[in-house]
């Protein structure tokens, strides 16, 4: 979920700027930052608490790292450089592991793994594209892919909306920048709502995401082409955290290893997302 949302090498630079200087931290209490909006991963509740797989999860793994967690709601584009200027200590909002983000935070290991996909309307012509229902497997700078090309064939001159700063984000401009016109969200869910009311042609971004997406969509949109998985979005969705608090990843790591082996991670995913999204070695 999400490697997703202003564009992410801005955000990285700005959190380049931001970092604080290290420091050694008795660890008591963490604040655990998620948007509150990426349903089932995270969302919002009625009563305003945040619910979903991340934070059910969150919970699990502040009792296992005996720390006391607070989780609070923040834009998802802001997350890096806010993380590093110290407003909260965590992000854990679908965070994919990559290279470039290595440069100016540190991970836990992955808790989860999953592909990505194309979204359009049920009823649209794109609908049933080449490779619905395969998955391709590519790796980062990876091009020349044929299923990949077909699509492209079949998109040309289309909108596909994305959310901003997400790894989803570059994979589009990358691979479709050349032959459609792309729109950038603040939330997947102004995009899903521009999708449904035909306002743009596809979507692209998290499968398990887009799952729950189609159910409150009520059936109206529909996956078109192969899902993409593999190196691609990096080793997983990990914890985000400063490259100064090496002991709170390593606490943390500690406790999502716990939760892998004794199939914590497998049970709250198959309550979210009706599959197991536990990384595989």
């Amino acid at each position: 979920m999400k490697i997703r949302h202003a564009l992410l090498s801005s955000a990285l630079a700005l959190a380049v700027l931001a970092g604080p200087a290290a420091q050694a931290k008795d660890w008591k209490t963490v604040t655990i930052t998620l948007e509150g909006a990426y349903a089932p991963w995270n969302l919002t509740n009625s009563d305003g608490t945040l619910g979903g797989f991340e934070p059910e999860l969150a919970k699990v793994l502040c009792e296992r790292a005996k720390v006391e967690c607070k989780l609070v709601a923040s834009d998802w584009d802001g997350m890096i450089p806010a993380l590093n200027a110290g407003k909260f200590d965590v992000i854990m909002d679908a965070l994919s592991i990559t290279d470039e983000r290595k440069q100016v935070i540190d991970f836990t290991v992955p808790y989860a793994a999953t592909p990505a996909a194309f979204a359009t309307a049920k009823d649209s012509p794109l609908a049933n594209a080449a490779g619905t229902g395969a998955t391709v497997k590519m790796t980062p700078g990876q091009t020349g892919v044929k299923e990949i090309d077909a699509l492209k064939s079949a998109f040309k001159g289309k909108t596909i909306g994305i959310q901003a700063a997400t790894v989803y984000a570059k994979f589009i401009y990358d691979n479709f920048g050349d032959v459609a016109t792309i729109r950038e969200y603040k939330t997947g869910a102004d995009r899903d709502l521009d999708l449904q009311n035909g306002r743009i042609d596809l979507g692209f971004d998290d499968a398990v995401y887009f799952q729950t997406a189609f159910d409150a969509a009520n059936g109206a949109l529909a996956f078109t082409g192969p899902q993409v998985a593999g190196p691609i979005w990096g080793v997983g969705e990990g914890l985000g955290v400063r490259k100064s608090d090496t002991d709170l990843r390593d606490m943390f790591s500690a406790a999502i290893k716990s939760a892998l082996a004794d199939g914590t991670v497998k049970n709250l995913s198959m309550k979210w997302f009706k599959t197991d999204v536990s990384p595989q070695e």
